[in-house]
């Protein structure tokens, strides 16, 4: 488990939303309170965010755009290559990141030892906070009529409050 922010990807009632928070951590102190960990690829088709190392994940956001248009636009195929790719080459095997990836109709957790992991209940969580972000979100749409986006945002803000390695400075994307 990376000891490094929380992204959370929510699937409701036709919705996607993801968001994370903002805080990027050294060790045990706090660098930066407002970073962007979440991006839109694909022209706007897609919706991606990262726990990890920074340099990393923006690495992997590349080569995941890349595999996009190399197959079109086919979520599915370019989160298998990217993950082919990355537990194969001797360079991108270094990386240490997660990614969540997202269209209108599929969500992805993909790692560096090649797992390509959809969701069965359309809800995903990475880093420090994902645990505590993913049963947060689960109860919330078991029990109320929030929206996808409400979910994921107040699921963020819910882990920032047990997560040292989270904060309340969210951001989040819908499809």
């Amino acid at each position: 488990m990376f000891h490094a922010t929380t992204i959370i990807a929510v699937r409701r009632d036709g919705q996607l939303a993801i968001a994370g928070d903002g805080q990027v951590s050294m060790g045990n102190t706090i660098m930066k309170k407002s970073a962007k960990k979440i991006r839109t690829l694909c022209e706007g088709k897609v919706v991606a965010g990262f726990a990890g190392s920074t340099a990393d994940a923006f690495t992997l956001f590349d080569k995941f755009d890349a595999k996009l248009s190399e197959f079109r636009g086919n979520i599915t195929r370019a989160a298998v290559e990217l993950a082919k790719d990355w537990r194969t080459d001797k360079i991108l095997r270094r990386l240490e990141a997660l990614l969540i990836v997202a269209d209108k109709e599929k969500t992805f957790v993909i790692s560096g030892n090649g797992d390509v992991i959809e969701p069965d209940d359309g809800v995903a969580a990475i880093g420090s906070g994902g645990p505590y972000a993913l049963a947060a979100a689960r109860a919330m749409i078991a029990h109320s009529k929030l929206s996808a986006k409400e979910i994921a945002e107040e699921s963020i803000r819910l882990a920032s409050e047990i997560c040292v390695f989270t904060n309340d400075q969210i951001v989040s994307e819908a499809l």
